[in-house]
């Protein structure tokens, strides 16, 4: 018995083997824990309410309010500039009522009275010259051309976006790498008890050959 119970003991090298799969399990599964409470789960919410539509542009124009935009030229250097706000007012294949358009749901939050926020230069001129850039685009360029937009109940009902924050793509990748550590945690763990058995069944079979 006490013969049996060192041949069960583990090498230095297996007990390495061992102790990178169990970090990897727990490494995987709080990962999946923290994405799923810190993430993943507010962005099923905002996709949860929402869906798509065809939106068409009603009108583009240009409030003569400015707000304002945080700029940084270099580490310790940052300061306030002004922009001026763009609206694009599209209808829905949902609703025939007029609705807002924004670039994404975090735009919305930044400032849900306007269409676009533009990259905020130090110049408040560059900036000005950004928005009119983009509106001659809506007005220019897209025109009456129907294009796929996306709305969400929990937000703004009377607010559509051009584009999703979190896609189906980001979501995936955010469940599929945790659960693959997961799953090599546990691969690397099967498969050092199973070569540590074997090799102790394999040492059995030898010894009673000798006998």
């Amino acid at each position: 018995m006490a013969r049996s119970r060192v041949a069960y003991e583990y090498t230095e090298a297996e007990d390495k083997s061992m102790r990178l799969g169990f970090l990897l399990i727990a490494a995987g599964l709080l990962s999946l824990l923290g994405l799923g409470c810190c993430w993943l789960r507010p962005a099923l919410q905002e996709r949860g309410g929402g869906g798509s539509a065809n939106c068409t542009v009603l009108a583009v124009r240009q409030l003569g309010e400015r707000f304002a935009c945080t700029f940084s030229c270099g580490t310790a250097c940052r300061g306030t500039a002004r922009y001026p706000c763009l609206q694009v007012l599209v209808r829905t294949s949902r609703s025939p009522a007029p609705a807002l358009l924004h670039e994404d749901e975090r735009q919305l939050r930044t400032n849900p009275k306007c269409s676009y926020i533009p990259p905020c230069a130090r110049d408040d001129q560059e900036n000005s010259e950004n928005v009119t850039y983009k509106q001659k685009y809506w007005k220019e360029k897209v025109g009456s051309q129907p294009f796929t937009c996306y709305f969400n109940q929990h937000l703004r009902p009377d607010d559509v976006m051009l584009k999703r924050t979190h896609d189906e793509t980001v979501l995936l990748h955010c469940f599929l790498w945790p659960l693959v550590t997961f799953l090599v945690g546990v691969l690397i763990v099967v498969l050092t008890i199973c070569a540590k058995s074997l090799a102790v069944r394999a040492e059995a079979i030898k010894k009673k050959k000798h006998l």
